[in-house]
């Protein structure tokens, strides 16, 4: 029975050790903007799908979780903060939806099952990703009005970074999943 405890205890510290670890990789890729057309782009989504691809769908959504209560408590580990403010402030505003999303994107990039098919591991990860701006653009139209713009304006200008991020997670899916591997 002992056995069982201290193994069940251990397996949630390194959990937990890793989960903060990917918090980490989450919080430097939301400050890190790479200049692109027509906006400078965060690495944060691809993040994401490699959160959920390498960790596995529990330990991916539990990663971004704590990555959105570390904000909410007010950590600076948004993109945007604390320049635009931090916490529950911050997490209410325009990217909330987006935000929220990253949920979504890690739970479905956790759960499919990635074989060597380039095409299909390609359309699984837009699948995931396109959840991000699902939920992103339903709470800036929900926020600001749908009398707006709102493809426009929380959608279009990332799509082209997106596609490259989403490439890159394609194209590096086999050593994404070696993390997996690790656990």
């Amino acid at each position: 029975m002992e056995l069982v405890k201290n193994f069940t205890q251990s397996k949630l510290i390194k959990n937990l050790f890793i989960a903060l670890i990917g918090t980490v990789l989450l919080a430097i890729s939301s400050k890190i903007k790479i200049p692109f057309y027509p906006v400078p782009m965060t690495m944060q989504t691809l993040i994401v799908l490699i959160i959920g691809v390498g960790f596995g769908w529990k330990l991916g959504v539990a990663t971004i979780t704590l990555y959105l209560f570390e904000g909410i408590i007010g950590l600076p580990v948004f993109s945007g903060t604390p320049e635009k403010g931090i916490g529950l402030v911050y997490f209410t505003g325009p990217t909330m939806g987006y935000l929220i999303g990253f949920l979504v994107a890690a739970f479905l990039a956790g759960k499919f099952n990635f074989d060597n098919n380039l095409i299909k591991n390609f359309f699984k990860l837009t699948f995931a990703t396109s959840f991000i701006y699902i939920l992103g653009m339903l709470w800036l139209g929900a926020l600001i009005g749908w009398d707006k713009p709102i493809f426009k304006l929380g959608a279009k200008p990332f799509l082209l970074a997106e596609l490259f991020k989403i490439l890159l997670a394609t194209f590096a899916i086999n050593q994404i999943k070696k993390i997996k591997k690790i656990f």
